[in-house]
């Protein structure tokens, strides 16, 4: 089974955030940043993947997914803040050498 994964965006500045689920974060992430999908991260110019969460079955990242959207703002950041201190672009991380 291939694993699931929720994660958050942002732009250069760090003051927009989008919260998605995906089973293919590297396809999904270079969709994000090559604005395949006209939308809320290609308008607002989100194209820094800066956490991430991997699942092992759909149902629990959609509920996942769901429930940070939810969220205040400050708890993503908080999240994010956590795992990834400078907010760096996890990008590299996750795509194959």
């Amino acid at each position: 089974m291939k694993n699931m994964y929720v994660y958050i965006m942002t732009n250069a500045n760090n003051t927009t955030l989008y919260v998605g689920v995906t089973n293919d974060i590297v396809r999904r992430i270079w969709e994000h940043k090559n604005d395949i999908h006209k939308g809320f991260t290609c308008e607002y110019n989100l194209h820094k993947l800066v956490y991430f969460e991997v699942y092992e079955d759909e149902v629990t990242a959609i509920e996942r997914e769901k429930y940070l959207k939810k969220c205040y703002k400050k708890t993503k950041i908080k999240l994010i803040t956590e795992q990834n201190p400078q907010w760096n672009d996890l990008y590299d991380e996750i795509t194959p050498i």
